[in-house]
């Protein structure tokens, strides 16, 4: 059938004008609502104060420190000392069997006496030739021949003591001592374990790792722009990774600097502290030398993490919204905030408390 095209239009006019009319009509659904929050703890983020220095990151090393290793191949019987004890100089950290090394001894004996005898042998046949060669009984090779032989003698004898010496060391081998007082790190043998020992161009099987708490230090890098002021004034704060802070009075500027990084290094000395710092921990250095503008800084337990974004919830206008934020030098339970927040705005001090209540706002507004 043919269907003009007045007919179409006297067709569609009627859904047309529903269209038009439901446009204009007031009953469009809003969008959904919050309601304002007012029960959310929060803070006031403080004004950036003025930065009492740059600081970069260091590594707390031992100044003595000592990994013992086996001296000679046993097998461990007694291990009197675990990783963090303290030991005192010449305790004896553990023993190993000592059989072999004793039958060294025993043989290295049994040949210097061997040698002994043969020496006073040789010398008593010197002295008889000597005589009779004076009567001309006995030619001066035949003398000469002696006396190289009784000399021959004595070095067996001399060679034959350095290895009873030897042999002895070897016995002492067995008993491990420590040779400063410290704490042990590390502990690497059980007993029954049996250690090796390669020779003397070889090291040895690595035993027990000690420190002495008394001389700990961290030798941090820094630009060579910086090198200078540092160098007017070497003073320097450290903050540990336990949140305790330590002021120096002295530091050590090396008088060169890297020629591929162009940076100098520093050493910074620890005092006694107790408890000690582990050497291979890291802590912040701070040089008051190397004053600049701060960032505010606000509480880590308001911050929301998520791999590598950072953020917080925002109040404004009894509203929560969340924020992504730019952080910089986290330390002990203060984060800086290098972008993301300007001060006098409020932050949520509970993240988990501010997104039930979000959750809950929406829901009372919808």
């Amino acid at each position: 059938m043919k269907v003009s095209p007045r007919g179409c239009v006297a067709a569609l006019a009627p859904a047309l004008l529903a269209i038009v009319l439901a446009g204009c009509g007031n009953d469009a659904k809003p969008p959904r609502a919050q309601r304002p929050i007012d029960d959310v703890q929060t803070l006031t983020v403080p004004a950036a104060g003025e930065g009492s220095g740059r600081s970069w990151d260091g590594v707390v090393e031992a100044v003595r420190q000592t990994t013992l290793s086996a001296q000679t191949s046993a097998r461990v019987v007694e291990v009197n000392y675990d990783i963090g004890d303290h030991v005192t100089e010449g305790a004896v950290l553990l023993r190993m069997t000592a059989v072999e090394q004793r039958a060294g001894v025993d043989s290295a004996r049994a040949q210097l006496r061997a040698a002994e005898a043969a020496l006073v042998e040789a010398e008593n046949t010197l002295r008889r030739y000597t005589a009779l060669a004076d009567k001309q009984f006995v030619s001066r090779l035949q003398l000469d021949q002696l006396r190289s032989a009784r000399d021959s003698a004595a070095a067996a004898r001399n060679a034959a003591r350095a290895q009873v010496t030897n042999a002895g060391q070897q016995t002492n081998y067995t008993v491990v001592r420590a040779p400063f007082a410290g704490i042990v790190s590390a502990r690497h043998v059980e007993p029954g374990e049996s250690v090796v020992f390669g020779g003397n161009l070889i090291a040895g099987q690595t035993l027990m790792t000690l420190f002495s708490p008394d001389a700990l230090r961290i030798d941090v890098s820094v630009p060579q722009a910086d090198a200078a002021a540092i160098r007017a004034q070497p003073q320097a704060q450290l903050a540990l990774d336990d949140g305790r802070t330590i002021n120096i009075e002295k530091v050590m500027i090396f008088p060169s600097a890297d020629p591929a990084t162009h940076s100098v290094k520093v050493r910074v000395p620890l005092p006694r502290l107790d408890p000690v710092p582990i050497p291979g921990t890291t802590a912040k250095v701070r040089f008051p030398a190397t004053k600049g503008s701060a960032f505010p800084r606000i509480p880590t337990s308001a911050l929301i993490r998520r791999g590598e974004l950072n953020a917080v919830y925002v109040l404004a206008q009894g509203q929560l919204s969340l924020r992504q934020l730019r952080l910089g030098e986290e330390s002990g339970t203060e984060v800086e905030v290098i972008s993301g927040l300007q001060p006098g705005e409020a932050i949520a001090t509970d993240p988990i408390a501010a997104a039930q209540a979000l959750a809950k706002a929406r829901q009372g507004g919808s």
